[in-house]
């Protein structure tokens, strides 16, 4: 992270960078809300209390616990030769729970998604044909679905198929706003407050088009609080509505926005860029990187220099001179990333959010250095910047459904602090990770994910997924098998690198070395082909019968790991029909486990197994050995 200089000079500077570059616009934004893999009840409870203390705004704060909406926005600044962007490495969205309901090919089609709700219970996801689809508990309609039905299966938004989804936030109720790349906005969820901007408080059940004083605009941006919600259009105009208790619609007063109201006052005339939303409160960006809040302010979360709430916009005094590029809110925090890549931070600290090195709240930004880039002064007890470390930040991330923060560098190195699975993190903590969402699915609480996630990326394969593709390709292969008459094209290094037998065998002083061409007649093809594409991936895809002759040979290869997959896949695959077959294998290939797991599978099952072709085929010791063994069970007690 890189420190900002003294100089007014480089302040002044910095300020004419940010009025010289092109008109900006708002990033996409989204918010999450899931619940920690291992979070009990006790946790989310205790969770909720904390919350509350944190901003006792009203209503909302105690919903808010569970769940909330956050905004994040980047810009370029092309005249520095700096640039903010979004990460675009591929993000698992295994690492969320509730993804596990759905198939391979389910997973496989996602291009974005959104996890949301009070413990990871809904989920949103928008496939490659653009089709979306939701599934989970469906608290307060908000899956969209028009029931109040939960479910496990996704179910198709006809509404939203085709409508290129290009920004999602989400509330406490919770209720759901997004934009598409044509600008339109549509809401459904809780609407208690009138959050959905449809002018009523009941709920909606399906996705419907927030059209009041938004139709004429284009939509590029959305973000939600605890139960208020806010657009920014194209040409920079805000829009807020919803519940306004603690002046977070920036109107003025305190009473509910019904529908889309434009937040004027300190901002007429101004263009905004970036927006981000607390649980009761707002933040804004315009385009000369001025930063604005107004709502609930308890903790300092407005970064005002005070605690009083504003019910219009008020200007962050305190970072005059400074270009913010990103803003992103928590639950009572906010973070601000600079066209300097310097990071500032403010508002509560209860568990060290603001990564200060403290759990106390600030009032006013203050800059926040990452792991490498601090050393203590134990005369001064301060934190000074090392020279040799000021590299920039590029992206912040923050929910305001949690207590969480992360950044990533330009070298991608990824840190976070705060709330880290129940432990306060007071520092920014340098982890292995190599996209700030995986912060979220793996340390939040709720793990959450704090933006529309996308798994569009470059094309870019792993070793282990350029080995699985290479396995029997003519094209690249320097060996080929015939096995029953069929090739299988392989690597000769790569073989040598896996399998002792074959490291073994191909030595100069060995034939088998200078053969383009090797046969073998001692395996099937689908055997020895299962075992040579096990080199390359790992996997075996064999049925019982064939997982026999695979077990044979990792036996005659001494491929112990192999015999332990074989065992497995038979294990699995075992039937009346096939148990005395498979039982007379192990016993052939001195695989004692599945010897004994067959042979008790046989006794449990004995009427039935004696009354198959396999039974009366097996050879006459074995069949002794059996009977033996059984009797000595008390397989034959009337």
């Amino acid at each position: 992270m890189q420190r900002a200089r003294g100089s007014s000079r480089r302040r002044l500077r910095s300020r004419a960078r940010c009025r010289a570059a092109a008109p900006l616009t708002a990033a996409t934004a989204v918010t999450g809300v899931t619940a920690a893999t291992a979070a009990t009840a006790a946790t989310a409870v205790a969770a909720a209390a904390v919350a509350s203390a944190d901003n006792p705004g009203g209503g909302g704060a105690v919903e808010g616990a569970a769940g909330g909406g956050t905004a994040g926005g980047l810009a370029e600044d092309a005249a520095a030769g700096n640039f903010m962007r979004h990460s675009n490495i591929m993000v698992d969205v295994g690492k969320w729970p509730i993804f596990t309901l759905l198939s391979p090919q389910e997973i496989a089609s996602i291009r974005k998604a959104c996890v949301f709700g009070t413990s990871a219970n809904e989920a949103i996801y928008i496939t490659h044909n653009d089709e979306v689809f939701a599934f989970g508990l469906n608290c307060s309609n908000c899956l969209g679905t028009g029931d109040n039905q939960s479910t496990i299966v996704p179910k198709k938004l006809e509404a939203l198929c085709g409508k290129k989804i290009s920004s999602l936030s989400y509330g406490s109720g919770p209720h759901v706003v997004l934009c598409t790349e044509d600008g339109e906005v549509y809401a459904w969820g809780h609407n208690g407050y009138s959050q959905l901007g449809n002018g009523a408080t009941n709920q909606g059940i399906t996705p419907v088009q927030v059209c009041t004083n938004l139709l004429i605009k284009r939509v590029v941006e959305v973000a939600c609080g605890s139960h208020h919600s806010m657009a920014l259009s194209a040409d920079g105009d805000l829009y807020a509505w919803g519940y306004n208790n603690c002046g977070q619609v920036g109107s003025g007063s305190t009473a509910n926005q019904p529908t889309p109201r434009r937040v004027s006052n300190c901002l007429q005339g101004k263009m905004v860029v970036a927006i981000a939303c607390g649980q009761t409160s707002s933040m804004a960006v315009v385009n000369n990187g001025e930063v604005y809040g107004w709502g609930y302010n308890g903790n300092g979360q407005l970064g005002l220099g005070n605690n009083g709430n504003q019910l219009t916009p008020c200007r962050v005094a305190a970072l005059h001179g400074v270009c913010i590029l990103q803003i992103v809110c928590g639950y009572a925090h906010t973070l601000a990333l600079s066209d300097e890549g310097v990071l500032y931070a403010w508002g509560a600290n209860t568990y060290g959010q603001l990564g200060t090195g403290n759990k106390s709240n600030q009032l006013s930004p203050v800059q926040i250095m990452m792991e490498k880039e601090r050393e203590e002064n134990s005369e001064k007890n301060a934190f000074v910047l090392l020279d040799s470390y000021n590299e920039m930040v590029v992206e912040i991330a923050a929910c305001h459904s949690a207590h969480i923060s992360a950044a990533r560098t330009q070298s991608g190195q990824v840190y976070m602090w705060g709330q880290c699975r129940g432990q306060s993190v007071v520092l920014p903590h340098l982890t292995h990770f190599s996209c700030t969402d995986d912060v979220f699915a793996c340390f939040a609480t709720p793990a959450v994910m704090w933006r529309l996630l996308s798994v569009e990326h470059e094309e870019f394969l792993t070793v282990a997924e350029s080995l699985r593709r290479e396995f029997d390709s003519p094209e690249t292969s320097d060996l080929k098998f015939r096995v029953e008459g069929k090739y299988i094209h392989v690597h000769k290094a790569v073989l040598k690198i896996r399998c002792e037998h074959f490291r073994t065998m191909f030595q100069s002083y060995w034939n088998e070395d200078m053969k383009e061409v090797l046969e073998i007649d001692q395996f099937s093809y689908p055997v020895y082909r299962a075992f040579l594409e096990y080199l390359y991936t790992d996997c075996v895809d064999l049925p019982p019968e064939d997982a026999i002759g695979l077990l044979d040979l990792a036996t005659s290869y001494c491929e112990n790991r192999l015999k332990k997959l074989c065992q497995h896949i038979i294990k699995r695959g075992i039937t009346v029909e096939n148990a005395f077959s498979l039982l007379s294998a192990a016993v052939r290939y001195d695989a004692e486990d599945l010897e004994e797991f067959c042979f008790k599978f046989c006794v449990n099952h004995l009427t039935d197994v004696t009354q198959t072709t396999a039974f009366w085929q097996m050879d006459g010791p074995l069949l002794k050995e059996f009977i033996a063994k059984a009797s000595k069970c008390g397989a034959f007690r009337n």
